[in-house]
């Protein structure tokens, strides 16, 4: 999933027309709420396969004098640093139609 992320979606904040947001729900806060829950579904996605890639390199040995530097333990850490933030990655996602989401109140109110 990270190495996905990394090619589409730019590193640094991008300005953007609020106008764009609301598009496809007419209501700017309900577009703010379902990128949110995206931006949170990310995060917690890229965490899990982050702590499982460093759990590999998890010593049973509990003595703090025996801390050593693993290079690829720290290229790991550096390229989940490097990649973008989950609230950028949730917005372009939304923008591009790749959430799927419903409002099942709104739902109600037109049967």
């Amino acid at each position: 999933m990270s190495t996905q992320i990394s090619k589409v979606v730019p590193n640094s904040t991008v300005t953007r027309d609020l106008r764009d947001l609301d598009k496809k729900t007419d209501n700017l806060y309900e577009s703010i709420v379902i990128i949110s829950k995206r931006a949170n579904q990310i995060a917690v996605d890229v965490k899990e396969e982050l702590n499982g890639k460093l759990a590999e390199f998890a010593t049973t040995n509990d003595n703090l004098e025996e801390v050593f530097e693993n290079r690829e333990q720290i290229e790991i850490s550096k390229h989940y640093e490097r990649l973008p933030k989950p609230s950028l990655v949730a917005i372009d996602e939304f923008l591009n139609d790749k959430v799927y989401f419903r409002n099942p109140a709104r739902e109600k109110d037109e049967e």
